[in-house]
C-alpha cells in the first residue's frame, strides 16, 4: 500500500470523472443553472431507483439534506419525532452519528460528548449487540425496559442503529440481532433508523449494509461515498407511509449540487452488474484471512479481528500499542485510523476498488509493524 494508495484512489476517481464528463458531453446541455441542476438531480434519482432501489424491491422516498452525514441524521430524528409525536430516541453504546447537536446527543463516545455540553435529554442509551459478551442477548434487556412502565425509559419515536459501529471499534451486529431489533420496533410501534453513512455504499459488499439481514428500516441515512468523487452529498431514505413533511418544512441552502449529482450518477454504474459487489466480498475475505494470520502469530497478546466486507478492525491489547502502530504506518506511507472507546482498534477501511496486490502489500507491511511493536 505504501506509495500506491493515493494513485489507486486517483485512478478510481479518474474513471468516475471520465464517465461524468461523457454524460455531460452527450447531454449537450447549455441551459441556465437551475434547469441544469434539476436535470442532473433527476438523472441521479432515476439511476438510483433503477440500479439500487428496484432490484432490492425498495420504494423509499429520497430527501436531500445538507451536505454532511450529520445533516441526514438530524433530518431523520426530526421526522421520526414528528411522525410518532414522541420525543425520546434510543441509541446504542459506542454509537457514533455525527457532531451537530442532535446527532451528538445520540453519540456514545465521551470524548465528543464531554466537550460540547449538549442537551442530552430525550435520548436513552441501550447496550449494543455483544456489549455484555457472548451469551447475552441485549435485546432482552432492551425489551424489559420498554415493557416496564416504571423503568424510566419512555417508548421512543425511533431506535437508531449502525449495523457495524465503525468509530465505536468495528463492532459488528449479528444478523439475527438486527432481525430481532426490527421485530422489537414493530412490536412497540417504534421507527427503525439505520445509519449507513460509514458502512453503506457497498462497504460491506452489498449496497446497503442491512441487506443481508433482510430487514427494512423505516429511515436510512446515507452520505460519504455516495458523492462518487468525495463530493458532498447526504440523503435520507424515507418509507412512503411516514413521509409527512409539509412543503419546505425541512429545507436549507445546500441540498445536493450539480457536480455531486453527476459524479454520483457515474459512480452508480458500478452497480449495473453483480461483479463489483462480488469483488468487494472477495477482497473482504482476503482481508479477514490476512488479519487472522496476524492474530495467530501473537496468541499471547489476545488480538481480536472483526468486520465484514472491506471494513475490519484489529483490536490491540492497549491503546498505546495501537497508536504506535498507526504512527509507524503513517511514517511508512500507510494511513490507518484508530477506533473504539479508547482508540485501541486499528480500523482497516481500504478503497472498494483496491487491487488485490496492493491490499496484500499493505497488510503485509502492517503485519511487520505490529510484530515490531509487540515484540
Amino acid at each position: 500500500m505504501k506509495g500506491t494508495l493515493v494513485p489507486l484512489m486517483a485512478r478510481a476517481k479518474k474513471q468516475i470523472a471520465k464517465r461524468a464528463a461523457a454524460r455531460e458531453e452527450r447531454s449537450g446541455d447549455r441551459t441556465v443553472a437551475t434547469n441544469r441542476r434539476a436535470r442532473r438531480e433527476y438523472e441521479f434519482l432515476e439511476t438510483f431507483e433503477a440500479l439500487i432501489l428496484k432490484p432490492r424491491n425498495l420504494d423509499y422516498k429520497i430527501q436531500f439534506t445538507g451536505p454532511t452525514g450529520t445533516n441526514a441524521v438530524e433530518a431523520a430524528l426530526k421526522l421520526a419525532r414528528k411522525v410518532k409525536q414522541r420525543s425520546n430516541v434510543i441509541a446504542f453504546t459506542n454509537g457514533y452519528h455525527g457532531l451537530s447537536a442532535g446527532a451528538l446527543a445520540i453519540t456514545g463516545n465521551r470524548h465528543f460528548r464531554n466537550e460540547a455540553f449538549v442537551n442530552r435529554l430525550d435520548v436513552s442509551f441501550m447496550p449494543y449487540d455483544g456489549y455484555f459478551g457472548e451469551g447475552v442477548n441485549t435485546l432482552d434487556y432492551l425489551r424489559r425496559f420498554l415493557l416496564d412502565n416504571s423503568s424510566g425509559v419512555d417508548v421512543p419515536a425511533a431506535i437508531i442503529v449502525e449495523t457495524i459501529q465503525a468509530e465505536g471499534g468495528v463492532n459488528v451486529a449479528r444478523l439475527e440481532w438486527l432481525r430481532g431489533l426490527e421485530k422489537l420496533c414493530r412490536e412497540f410501534d417504534i421507527l427503525l433508523i439505520v445509519d449507513d453513512i460509514q458502512v453503506g455504499n457497498g462497504r460491506t459488499g452489498t449496497f446497503f449494509s442491512f441487506e443481508e439481514a433482510g430487514i427494512r428500516p423505516d429511515l436510512v441515512t446515507l452520505s460519504k461515498a455516495i458523492g462518487g468523487l468525495g463530493l458532498p452529498m447526504s440523503l435520507v431514505f424515507i418509507a412512503p407511509e411516514i413521509d409527512v413533511w409539509k412543503p419546505a418544512e425541512h429545507t436549507g441552502t445546500f441540498r445536493g449540487n450539480n457536480l455531486a449529482f453527476v459524479a454520483a450518477t457515474a459512480a452508480l454504474q458500478f452497480w449495473r452488474t453483480s461483479e463489483f459487489s462480488a469483488e468487494v466480498a472477495r477482497k473482504g475475505r482476503i482481508l479477514e484471512q490476512l488479519l487472522s494470520e496476524i492474530q495467530a502469530r501473537h496468541p499471547r497478546q489476545q488480538l481480536r479481528v472483526r468486520g465484514r466486507g472491506l471494513i475490519y478492525g484489529l483490536q490491540m491489547p492497549r491503546p498505546d500499542l495501537a497508536k504506535a502502530v498507526s504512527r509507524e504506518a503513517f511514517r511508512q506511507g500507510i494511513i490507518i485510523e484508530l477506533a473504539g472507546p479508547n482508540d485501541e482498534v486499528l480500523k482497516f477501511l481500504p478503497p472498494l476498488v483496491i487491487e488485490e496486490a496492493t491490499l496484500r502489500k499493505g497488510v503485509s507491511t502492517l503485519s511487520q509493524i505490529v510484530a515490531s511493536v509487540l515484540k
